[in-house]
């Protein structure tokens, strides 16, 4: 018996923001899957506006796991996971333990193409996975002021900084012609 694929679902019972008072809990599932449509979304704006040549359909799959290793260490707060070089070195090195533990649960014809999917960080499309995170942990600022929730309003200047200086010219794209829809309500979209 594997257990690989029953323990990627439990990315549901990891919530984010656990520091956060927050007028709707997020949980990884639900992250990784804004963060893969996104990912697949900056893709393929750089490959039509911009003649990239980069893989969608892969940055989806690239996204989907990102975070997968929480399953194992749980939801670190950014700001003791990037709180000193130290510290963040240490927390990649449990990631990266965390990845070894979620490999072994699979057969070992499979091991191969999943321990690329989680040490996807050289690949070409993983700046867009990156980016697309950012932008999904923006997007839930965005949603949570709308709401209500000025919890979040110091987030989502800092976290906007961090997306205006992304060079990538596909997110701009996407900032600029899909992230103003986002805290509308169904009605006003």
């Amino acid at each position: 018996m594997h257990t690989f694929f029953a323990v990627i679902n439990r990315m549901k019972y990891i919530n984010r923001w656990g520091l956060m008072r927050n007028t709707e809990k997020e949980n990884l599932q639900q992250h990784s899957h804004e963060t893969a449509v996104i990912a697949h979304a900056l893709a393929t704006i750089a490959n039509t506006r911009f003649g990239e040549n980069i893989n969608a359909e892969k940055a989806a799959v690239l996204a989907l796991y990102h975070d997968a290793s929480e399953i194992v260490t749980g939801d670190l707060p950014t700001p003791i996971k990037y709180g000193t070089p130290q510290l963040r070195k240490s927390y990649g090195q449990m990631e990266d333990h965390a990845k070894k533990i979620l490999i072994k649960r699979l057969p070992d014809y499979l091991k191969p193409v999943y321990e690329d999917i989680l040490d996807s960080e050289t690949a070409p499309e993983w700046p867009y996975v990156k980016a697309a995170d950012t932008l999904s942990a923006y997007i839930k600022c965005v949603t949570e002021k709308s709401a209500g929730n000025s919890e979040f309003a110091a987030a989502e200047k800092n976290i906007y900084k961090k997306l205006e200086s992304n060079p990538l010219p596909a997110l701009h794209v996407f900032m600029e012609e899909f992230l103003p829809a986002y805290g509308r309500t169904l009605d006003e979209s």
